[in-house]
């Protein structure tokens, strides 16, 4: 019986040492490289029996294997992002309306109101609807950014959406770290301020002011909005807006045409600014929760937006 030789294209040494170097990759690309036999003399010896050392590669190829393995990768990684997308799109939709809400009621006050609650003379454009207004839009183009880069899974756009509310959040840390700091300096400006404003009171132009102090001052129907006070740390601060003993009309207990300017047995004796603070000091518990639940909010945010952006580029990674 006759011994076989495998010859391919080269000669038998070529053939030994080029062989076993073949990658699956080029195999599978090319397919296995033609083999010849042909029979050889008895006393010829095989290609393979005298090197045992040498052996084809295993299959599957290892190139294969990690190939399966990348594509798994990347289903798990789209999968992750397709459902922190959505939770992203959803948490900045409602971020979205919530602008859109605060700037309705920013607008209607300032339609209907005029400059409401200004109560600053040193910062008169420091009103609640003002503040509504820039706060709502400010919401709205944050909630919009987020939404686009979710729904894009633009890597720009959710790390913009990041850093902004990032920086925002850390302001607002600040200025409650500077608040609770300085709170004495902080009491004795407002104060000096507010009887400053109180020189505006009733002149053109300051329809805002009169209206948030007339408010202020008047007996409310509002149950949680009646101080029932007068000035800023007594009635007597109206003294020297008028310069007479003379006050607002809603400093007086029972109002009616000119009653500023009866016997002060008839006006409320409490100080305004004590009284609003004191009733911020009760209805702590209230301003706390808002205050933990705008935190929360922006937590929430920055945790989704860093997170989807997180699974894009592992996404890109696995994916390429």
């Amino acid at each position: 019986m006759g011994r076989l030789s495998a010859v391919s294209c080269g000669t038998l040494g070529s053939q030994r040492s080029t062989l076993p170097s073949l990658g699956w990759r080029r195999l599978l690309r090319g397919g296995a490289p033609q083999v010849v036999f042909r029979p050889r003399s008895p006393g010829a010896t095989s290609l393979w029996a005298g090197d045992q050392s040498r052996s084809l590669p295993k299959w599957p190829p290892d190139d294969k294997r990690i190939s399966a393995l990348e594509l798994k990768r990347c289903s798990m990684a789209r999968g992750c992002l397709q459902g922190v997308k959505y939770l992203m799109f959803a948490f900045n939709l409602l971020f979205w309306l919530g602008g859109c809400g605060i700037l309705g009621v920013g607008v209607w006050l300032a339609t209907t109101q005029g400059s409401f609650a200004t109560l600053s003379s040193s910062f008169p454009s420091l009103s609640a609807a003002n503040l509504l207004i820039v706060t709502g839009t400010f919401v709205m183009a944050i909630g919009f950014v987020g939404c686009i880069g979710a729904i894009k899974e633009n890597k720009c756009l959710l790390l913009t959406f990041f850093v902004v509310l990032l920086v925002v959040f850390v302001l607002e840390v600040a200025v409650a770290v500077l608040f609770f700091a300085y709170t004495d300096k902080i009491d004795k400006y407002a104060q000096r301020d507010l009887r400053k404003g109180l020189h505006l009171y009733g002149t053109p132009g300051n329809v805002g002011l009169t209206n948030a102090w007339s408010i202020i001052q008047t007996d409310s129907c509002v149950p949680f909005l009646q101080f029932r006070c007068c000035g800023v740390s007594n009635y007597t601060d109206w003294f020297e807006v008028y310069n007479a003993t003379r006050v607002p009309d809603s400093c007086c207990l029972e109002f009616s045409e000119s009653c500023g300017l009866h016997t002060p047995g008839t006006w409320w004796k409490a100080p305004c600014y004590e009284t609003v603070k004191m009733w911020l000091q009760e209805n702590l518990l209230a301003v706390g929760i808002f205050g933990l639940c705008t935190a929360l909010v922006q937590i929430l945010g920055l945790t989704f937006a860093m997170t989807m952006y997180c699974q894009v580029v592992k996404a890109d990674t696995y994916c390429a």
